[in-house]
């Protein structure tokens, strides 16, 4: 997650920035560009609707998909806690024998 002045920020505060961006875009090209662009600012208001429906959907589905790798494994998990103790302890070992030889 980006951090901003130094507080992680939480996907949803990340497309509540992005919405704010994009209105603020929109307001930028509706107010600068008056009747001179005309149908170029009505083209880009429309691309900046459709990134933003395009990014709530993709937001949307990652966490679905998140959200249900984080069940399956906590099912796994619960269903053999032995063996995901095992296999946590040896990624841990792993890990701990590579950085001590980038360590030496």
């Amino acid at each position: 997650m980006k951090k901003r002045n130094g507080i992680a920020e939480s996907p949803e505060q990340l497309v509540t920035h992005l919405r704010d961006l994009l209105v603020e875009a929109e307001q930028l090209v509706g107010d600068s560009a008056g009747d001179y662009v005309g149908e170029k600012a009505d083209a880009m208001r429309e691309r900046l609707s459709q990134a933003q429906e395009r990014l709530q959907e993709l937001y949307h589905s990652t966490r679905a998909r998140i959200l249900s790798g984080a069940r399956s494994t906590d099912t796994a998990i619960r269903a053999h806690p032995y063996e995901s103790m095992a296999v946590a302890l040896g990624v841990g070992v792993l890990l701990g024998t590579l950085v001590r030889r980038r360590a030496d």
